[in-house]
C-alpha cells in the first residue's frame, strides 16, 4: 500500500473556504446536528463496512446526541469520543478508509463542544469516502477531485438545514 494522507483537502482550498463561510453563519447546535447527521448517513457506513461489529464511532455520535438531550454529562461524552472512537481510529493504520471514517465520526461527535471540529468531518470524511471508493493507489489529483466533490456535498446538506439569518451564530476561531 502506498503512503496515504490521513486527511484530504487543505484549509485554503476553495471548497473548504466555502464550507467554512456557511458554517460561520450557523449556531453551535445547528453545526453539531448537521455534522452528526452527515457522519451518521455518509461516513459511519464506511466504518461499519470495514469493521462490522465495532460500534465505537456510533457510540460517540450517540453520546453527543444524548448530551444535547441532557441525558449525559460533558466528561462522559468526551471520554467516549477520546477513549473509544479515536482509539478505534488508532487501531486501523492498515485500513485508511475505516481509520478516516472513525476520525470523521469522532470529529463530528466533538462538534457539540467545539464547532470548529466540523472541519475534521470535512477533511477526514473526504479521505474516508475517497479511500473507500478508489483505494489508496490513485494520484493526488484523483483524491483532490473526490475531496472537492464530497465537501461540496457537505456544504449542500448544511445549506439544506441552515437557519436563515441565524440570530445566534457560533463564535468561531479557525486555527488552521
Amino acid at each position: 500500500m502506498a503512503k496515504v494522507r490521513k486527511m484530504l483537502g487543505a484549509a485554503d482550498s476553495p471548497y473548504i473556504l466555502s464550507l467554512m463561510r456557511v458554517i460561520e453563519t450557523q449556531s453551535k447546535a445547528t453545526i453539531a446536528a448537521w455534522c452528526m447527521d452527515y457522519a451518521q448517513e455518509f461516513i459511519l457506513p464506511i466504518f461499519i463496512k470495514h469493521r462490522p461489529g465495532d460500534n465505537r464511532p456510533q457510540m460517540a455520535l450517540d453520546a453527543s446526541r444524548q448530551w444535547f438531550e441532557g441525558k449525559v454529562k460533558l466528561p462522559e461524552v468526551k471520554h467516549i469520543i477520546l477513549h473509544e472512537c479515536h482509539a478505534a481510529a488508532r487501531e486501523l493504520e492498515d485500513n485508511p478508509a475505516a481509520q478516516a471514517a472513525a476520525r470523521a465520526c469522532g470529529q463530528a461527535a466533538a462538534c457539540f463542544h467545539t464547532p470548529t471540529h466540523s472541519l475534521g468531518l470535512a477533511f477526514y470524511g473526504a479521505a474516508a469516502i475517497a479511500y473507500d471508493r478508489v483505494g489508496t493507489d490513485q494520484t493526488p489529483e484523483v483524491y483532490d477531485i473526490i475531496a472537492a466533490e464530497e465537501c461540496a456535498k457537505m456544504e449542500e446538506t448544511l445549506r439544506a438545514v441552515a437557519v436563515e439569518n441565524e440570530p445566534n451564530p457560533a463564535k468561531l476561531k479557525w486555527n488552521c
